[in-house]
């Protein structure tokens, strides 16, 4: 097991920090990504600069960031999830370790309640969250308002 990192709230983070882990996830999320500017929302969301805030994990080899999951908590329960993934990477040189599933592991340990994410049926991540027990209980429409 590599070193893992948890921030919550009360984890003060530096700007740099922040603009890393932005970054990290900007680049491996690939193209199921988003921007960065909604990248760091969710960031700032679950380190607790809005409520109820959330979780970050980090996964670090001598120091290196190798995986990141953020989790933000919904305020809700019972009938939407407590909590949702917003964002699980792993470093594009480091897949195929098993490293998203140690963070997966850790993740659904320490977060309290249920957990929802969003996955893009193409995306080879939906293996790793149905091993880990997620289904697809409901198709998600949206209204975009622009």
């Amino acid at each position: 097991m590599k070193d893992l990192r948890v921030i919550t709230p009360e984890t003060v983070l530096s700007e740099q920090e922040i603009a890393k882990l932005t970054s990290f996830l900007f680049d491996h999320l690939e193209q199921y990504g988003d921007e960065p500017s909604a990248i760091q929302k969710a960031i700032l969301y679950a380190n607790g600069h809005d409520t109820p805030g959330g979780y970050i994990l980090e996964l670090l080899d001598q120091q290196e960031l190798i995986s990141v999951a953020v989790i933000n908590k919904t305020g809700m329960r019972d009938y939407i999830p407590e909590n949702i993934l917003v964002y699980l990477a792993t470093h594009k040189d480091r897949r195929g370790q098993g490293l998203g599933s140690q963070l997966m592991e850790q993740m659904t340990q320490l977060v309290k309640g249920d957990i929802a994410l969003h996955v893009e049926p193409d995306n080879p991540a939906k293996k790793l969250y149905e091993k880990f027990g997620f289904s697809n209980k409901y198709l998600e429409m949206r209204l975009i308002k622009k």
